[in-house]
């Protein structure tokens, strides 16, 4: 699978992952002086490790912020807490922090999809984008700049300082809010014994075969499709959830797994029950 690199991450040190061009909206949630800040943009590229992006407004190296963003053809976002790595201008490099497995697993499946389109399109319009949204915040610098040569007097300054402290006590309630959502959300893939997808697939005992739906043949449909399961102390498949991956699949990726059977997973000796990621790949011929 290869892509064409980037223009968000030109003359940037080796990665690890391999980045992908994407073109999609982007929200960050940014800690200004304990007051939070919301800076809207468009991720340029992705991989499992982090995103390149051009941001409405100035970040430091090593900052750390609040990430949102849908990939193409998958209902569920990525949220996730991250770090700045750099800025040029407007153009920025994000790692993600403590990403879960659901999530990883989900961007994995948007590359894997995204090897099927044409990389130029996607680098012609985030181009574009960047273009627009330095151009864009021209105006709004200038405005600020207006902003800051107007003068108070004593009662208005006193009016505006109590008005500033009103909106920095709800906007710092805002950005806990915020925080606190993305640890629920991150908490609960923890709140049982999570295990890679990697190691299960090493316990594997019994493992039935998909049948290739005939409907999804006609379509020439194929793909991959990431299922969150919950196995059993016993090495049953306990429970399914479809997480991502084409709906003509998803039935038969299901039952296949359902009779699935694994090496029970020990803790402290013991089995007991786990959560893991399992893909099932589909390909015609």
């Amino acid at each position: 699978m290869s892509a064409a690199p980037s223009l968000a991450f030109e003359a940037t040190p080796q990665r690890g992952f391999p980045r992908h061009p994407i073109h999609v909206p982007l929200d960050l949630i940014v800690l200004r002086s304990g007051v939070p800040e919301n800076l809207p943009g468009r991720c340029m590229d992705i991989s499992e490790a982090g995103l390149g992006a051009v941001v409405a407004g100035e970040l430091t190296s090593g900052q750390q912020v609040a990430v949102e963003l849908r990939l193409p053809n998958l209902g569920v976002p990525v949220r996730a807490r991250a770090v700045v790595r750099y800025q040029s201008r407007f153009r920025c490099g994000i790692e993600f922090v403590g990403l879960s497995v659901e999530q990883r697993e989900m961007i994995r499946y948007w590359i894997y999809r995204a090897a099927f389109n044409s990389p130029l399109e996607v680098e012609v319009e985030a181009k574009k984008e960047e273009v627009a949204m330095i151009e864009a915040s021209a105006p709004a610098r200038e405005a600020n700049a207006t902003k800051r040569k107007i003068r108070f007097g004593r009662g208005g300054f006193f009016l505006l300082v109590a008005a500033l402290l009103t909106l920095a006590a709800l906007a710092v309630w805002q950005w806990q809010r915020s925080w606190n959502e993305l640890e629920r959300h991150e908490g609960s893939a923890e709140s049982s014994v999570r295990v890679s997808s990697e190691t299960m697939e090493k316990r594997i005992l019994t493992k039935v075969e998909p049948v290739y739906p005939e409907a999804a043949r006609e379509a020439a449909t194929e793909g991959l499709v990431v299922l969150d399961a919950r196995i059993a102390a016993d090495g049953s498949v306990k429970h399914l959830r479809p997480i991502a991956g084409p709906d003509l699949l998803v039935k038969s990726a299901t039952d296949a797994v359902q009779s699935w059977k694994f090496e029970p997973y020990l803790s402290n000796g013991k089995p007991v029950e786990v959560e893991t990621t399992i893909a099932v790949e589909f390909r015609l011929n």
